[in-house]
């Protein structure tokens, strides 16, 4: 409690407006002359007791499925243990089928020769001389020289627009393909108000870029490498790790899924109307840290709030049923993670970041999030142990095994068509 009411006389001294100080200089025992020491425990109560939830919960292994009702007495004392009780709705713990049973199909790390030579051209291209180009119009790759001229007489001379690069706006670059040399176009634009824009574009010069051949001067103007094959077997290698770590990424994916199909996990009701909320927040966050609003990325994506809300719902199901399996395969295989692991990623991510290790750790336990951090790693160990010891088998044959008719299937198509009472 004592670092808890500190955090609460500092919070109303800042907002506190006491005659004679300034805001955040209040001296505690004036602070609490005026406020009253009541005030002052129940915004240390209510500022914290989420993260003490948070952390029980999460200690005790528990999934809530809905917000707690909290039943408390204010404590007396800031110097002594306090006590409350949170009454709250959990869901059930899925009975698991057994994982080492399970087929899972997983792709095969091969490289395709087609990403090998879009490497390869796009180095060719950082080492390409520009030639001038006569008889043909702009394409597409070209890199041409312009004038630009707005309607107030604002120009910019001899400007270089290397195409496809983003380096001006896409009416511009879509605008220029298909000018000769000399031509006159006006092309309109939108800025970032939404407001249109012309400008009067000539271009002056076209110049393409001549790649050089594939051999060994290649590779020791464009790399490290003495050698052409040298540098094809280091494109190659690198895209091949590239390519196994997606592979296992979507073979793990595909393992909890087929866990969770196989244990017959539904989740459903308030917890994945939560994780729903939870994904709505984070994509709205995250579209209007462009300066988009949410409703002109539906209108831009071609969606409706509909149906962007039961595709986040078809992503918080398919989250919290990978949860419920893990958290119990956890319990089954007695997976434990203790303080020193959680703090162990939390200074690794810390110094990356040049962050204060220490400050950070402080943060997530009074938040809460140490304890979902520590279930985080509890799930991917627990994932970890699943995935490697499911049968793995070739993606075809998984596929062409799940389209072979079995009379399980032919129940379930047939329980579909059942007349219902909302049909």
């Amino acid at each position: 409690m004592h670092h808890a009411v500190e955090h609460a006389a500092s919070d109303l001294a800042r907002s506190a407006k006491i005659p004679g100080f300034r805001k955040g200089k209040v001296p505690r025992r004036v602070l609490v002359q005026r406020v009253g020491r009541e005030r002052l425990m129940a915004e240390a109560v209510d500022s914290h007791i989420g993260g003490w939830f948070w952390n029980a919960a999460a200690q005790s292994r528990v999934r809530p499925v809905d917000q707690p009702e909290y039943d408390f007495q204010l404590p007396e004392s800031e110097d002594e243990d306090w006590h409350f009780t949170a009454t709250v709705v959990v869901q059930a713990k899925p009975e698991l089928a057994d994982w080492t049973e399970l087929e899972v199909g997983a792709y095969g790390p091969e490289v395709p020769d087609e990403l090998v030579e879009r490497e390869l051209d796009a180095l060719r291209a950082t080492v390409a001389e520009l030639a001038p180009v006569e008889g043909r119009p702009v394409g597409p790759d070209d890199t041409v020289i312009v004038d630009m001229v707005s309607p107030q007489g604002e120009a910019r001379r001899d400007y270089v627009v290397e195409l496809g690069r983003g380096g001006v706006v896409d009416e511009i670059e879509q605008g220029l393909v298909g000018l000769s040399a000399g031509e006159e176009k006006e092309i309109e634009f939108e800025l970032a108000d939404g407001s249109k824009q012309n400008v009067a574009v000539t271009v002056k010069e076209i110049k393409e870029k001549v790649l050089p051949p594939l051999d060994d001067e290649l590779a020791r103007a464009a790399s490290e490498f003495d050698t052409f094959a040298e540098l094809r077997e280091d494109i190659e290698s690198r895209l091949r790790e590239q390519i196994e770590e997606e592979v296992d990424t979507q073979f793990r994916s595909d393992v909890a899924d087929a866990l969770v199909e196989a244990s017959k996990v539904e989740a459903s009701g308030p917890l994945v109307e939560s994780r729903t909320r939870e994904l709505l927040r984070a994509l709205a966050r995250q579209v209007e840290s462009r300066g988009v609003r949410l409703e002109t990325y539906l209108a831009m994506t071609g969606q409706s709030a509909d149906d962007l809300l039961e595709r986040l719902r078809s992503e918080a199901t398919r989250s919290v049923g990978r949860e419920l399996v893990l958290d119990a395969a956890a319990d089954q295989l007695g997976i434990d993670i203790p303080d020193s692991e959680v703090e162990e990623l939390v200074r690794e991510q810390a110094e990356a970041f040049g962050d204060d290790a220490d400050e950070q750790i402080l943060r997530l336990r009074e938040s809460g999030r140490f304890e979902t951090l520590r279930e985080d790693l509890r799930l991917r160990k627990a994932l970890d142990r699943v995935a490697s010891e499911v049968k793995r088998i070739p993606r075809e044959l998984a596929a062409a095994r799940e389209s072979i008719w079995t009379p399980d299937k032919e129940k379930q198509q047939a329980d579909t068509k059942l007349w219902t009472p909302g049909s």
